[in-house]
């Protein structure tokens, strides 16, 4: 269902009745659910907005975001649960469980327990294992890494260890799958697993046969290798060694130095993470960038110092380093750039933005020589042309000085004010033009690659970064109008948080219909230069509040 991009009809706050009346309807969808877990899924105080969006099908879906995160979609009075608030409502059964056509369905890979999807059940378990497991096994509605997924933060599905499952023994006639008592028919969990000649796993995915799902690039990614026989903390600890040293090896040269650890993390580290695969220091060993950073200073690769207060800098780099001197970048397989290829999202171009003019009824007489008319939209280049032609044509040049021009009755009423008209007679040529600028109405268009141009009254609005203070005496950055410029505020909140490992949340914009801002701790000013200015390559004057970014040696 959210495998495209979807449409957003609104976005607001929701109020305290329909909060009550959202608890009612959680409750009666999933009865089994306590009034204390009710509680924590529908806060009674946090934040919680509805999202009302169609899908690229067509279908009205109402959607209930709480932190950022959607948590709850609604299709045709029907209430579904997301994979990201899965893990706290559901128990693994010990074998396949007795579902029912139409039954709704969690549905996880082999080696973690944590949904990876949500779906409704096409056959039922007897079908499922009459069929030897072939077929069309559900209808699904949200995955990990579809569109509605990216509306939130992005994160990653949690690591859970699979609870002992005994199999069920399909050569007896007998049904021996038994289903989760507990959950009484409200939402079951799936991990299905067959065979296929190499031994890879079959996995279930979309609207797929089961056979096929295995070969879904949706859903790779989620372990990040599932043929690896290390914990994942360990599969981390090798992403965090193998992005540093490609880092080092390729990006980093003798002239950034020293460069400030978190911009080292931010914009060459996470840089050179593999496609599919996500860095977070947190989920490995190390825990801290500090740390790690500690332990390939130890290894004498880099020297790190604090060069002020709280702020640490590489000073010094060894790239005679047997481990980056030995360090080889893996090139991706053919098979897996193409995926890549066909999954990846079009990088972002920005808009072109043209001020425009035009003509109000005022106005209309010193125009319509011209052949224009009230309402006509006109670049500035084509004013100044127009309103030359039109003092040569009526001999309007001053005979005695030629930079000036002399003032009919249809260009004093045009640009002159009331108690102006009887006493300026003349006026200079670039005063001439910039009054006549001055009573056009401004106008901009925005041109979008590959789209048509659109024209809107008044003038273009910039990206607005300001800093605040919360109650905890902690600064944010608040980064409003992107949409303007074609921006996901979703998006961006997530490379901030990544860049600047720090959380960001996206909320309403106060006093702007229909708009979003994205709110990220602490002062993030100098990755939103980075990101706007050179990957995004806005113009500066688009952009307003970048003289905020924190003076070097200064905590954020």
């Amino acid at each position: 269902m959210f495998a495209k991009a979807f449409r957003v009809k609104s976005n607001t706050a929701i109020k305290g009745s329909d909060r009550r009346k959202l608890r009612a309807h959680v409750m009666a969808a999933f009865p089994t659910l306590g009034t204390d877990q009710v509680s924590v899924l529908v806060p009674g105080k946090e934040e919680l907005t509805i999202v009302k969006l169609y899908a690229h099908r067509g279908d009205a879906v109402t959607v209930y975001v709480s932190g950022g995160n959607p948590i709850l979609f609604e299709v045709e009075k029907n209430l579904y649960p997301t994979d990201l608030m899965l893990p706290g409502l559901v128990v693994p059964p010990a074998g396949l469980p007795q579902v029912q056509k139409g039954d709704l369905c969690a549905i996880a890979l082999l080696g973690n327990r944590a949904p990876v999807a949500v779906g409704v059940a096409a056959m039922s378990t007897a079908e499922m294992l009459t069929s030897g497991l072939k077929g069309r096994g559900f209808s699904v509605l949200h995955t990990y890494q579809d569109h509605l997924w990216r509306s939130g933060d992005k994160s990653s599905p949690p690591s859970l260890a699979p609870l002992a499952l005994d199999p069920p023994d399909l050569s007896e006639e007998k049904e021996s799958v038994q289903a989760d008592p507990a959950l009484q028919g409200d939402l079951r969990r799936l991990t299905l697993e067959g065979e296929e000649e190499n031994g890879e796993v079959q996995r279930i995915c979309g609207e797929k046969s089961l056979s096929e799902a295995s070969e879904d690039p949706s859903f790779r990614g989620l372990n990040p290798d599932p043929t690896d026989s290390k914990t994942l903390q360990e599969q981390m600890d090798e992403l965090v060694q193998r992005c540093f040293l490609h880092a080092l090896k390729c990006q980093v040269r003798k002239a950034d130095l020293p460069l400030l650890t978190s911009t080292f993390l931010g914009s060459h580290m996470l840089s050179c993470c593999p496609e599919g695969r996500q860095l977070d220091i947190k989920k490995s060993s190390y825990k801290k960038l500090s740390k790690f950073l500690q332990h390939m200073q130890q290894e004498q690769i880099i020297q790190v110092k604090e060069l002020s207060k709280g702020v640490e800098s590489i000073v010094a780099v060894d790239w005679k380093h047997p481990r980056i001197t030995s360090f080889v970048i893996a090139e991706p397989s053919p098979a897996s750039q193409t995926i890549q290829e066909g999954s990846r999202e079009q990088p972002y171009h920005p808009p072109d933005i043209k001020s425009l003019y035009c003509v109000p009824a005022s106005m209309t007489l010193l125009f319509q020589e011209s052949g224009h008319k009230k309402g006509s939209i006109l670049e500035g280049g084509e004013v100044r042309t127009i309103i030359i032609n039109y003092v040569k044509r009526n001999d309007l040049v001053d005979a005695d000085n030629k930079n000036l021009v002399k003032l009919d009755p249809i260009l004093c009423d045009c640009i002159l004010e009331k108690n102006e008209q009887h006493t300026i007679m003349k006026l200079p040529w670039d005063s001439l033009l910039t009054r006549c600028l001055e009573k056009l109405q401004p106008v901009y268009q925005v041109t979008f690659p590959g789209q048509e141009p659109i024209v809107k009254k008044g003038r273009i609005c910039p990206i607005d970064i300001t800093l605040a203070q919360r109650a905890s005496n902690k600064k944010v950055t608040v980064v409003r109008n992107l949409e303007a410029y074609g921006l996901d505020p979703c998006s961006v909140a997530a490379i901030l948080q990544q860049r600047c490992q720090a959380s960001a949340t996206v909320t309403p914009a106060s006093g702007a219909k229909d708009s979003l801002q994205v709110q990220i701790q602490g002062n993030q000013v100098h990755h939103l230069s980075r990101l706007l200015l050179e990957e995004y390559q806005l113009p500066r004057k688009h952009i307003q509040g970048l003289e905020k970014a924190p003076k070097p040696g200064k905590k954020k």
